[in-house]
């Protein structure tokens, strides 16, 4: 198995943004998930929930740029190629 803690710091911090991507988007998908049961018979969500997904889907916006970035900065082959099989 492998593990961060023989990478760059680059490294931890593009691992460290994948984490951070992959809870924003099971929060995301969680509360949609929820408000599409708790409306499957009828009815809209309310302005509040709307907000708050609103909020989830920007904060998983900002990871998803993040991670993006920080994985733009880990230039060696073989740590990339760690962090690939660390997020699998």
């Amino acid at each position: 198995m492998h593990s961060v803690d023989g990478l760059s710091e680059a490294a931890k911090i593009a691992y460290q943004a994948f984490l951070d991507m992959s809870d924003s988007k099971t929060a995301h998908f969680d509360y949609l998930k929820s408000i599409d049961t708790r409306y499957e018979s009828g009815g809209a969500p309310s302005s509040e929930e709307s907000r708050q997904l609103e909020k989830l889907l920007a904060l998983h916006d900002k990871n998803v740029l993040a991670f993006k970035t920080a994985m733009a900065a880990v230039t060696d082959g073989n740590e990339r190629e760690t962090l690939v099989r660390l997020m699998s």
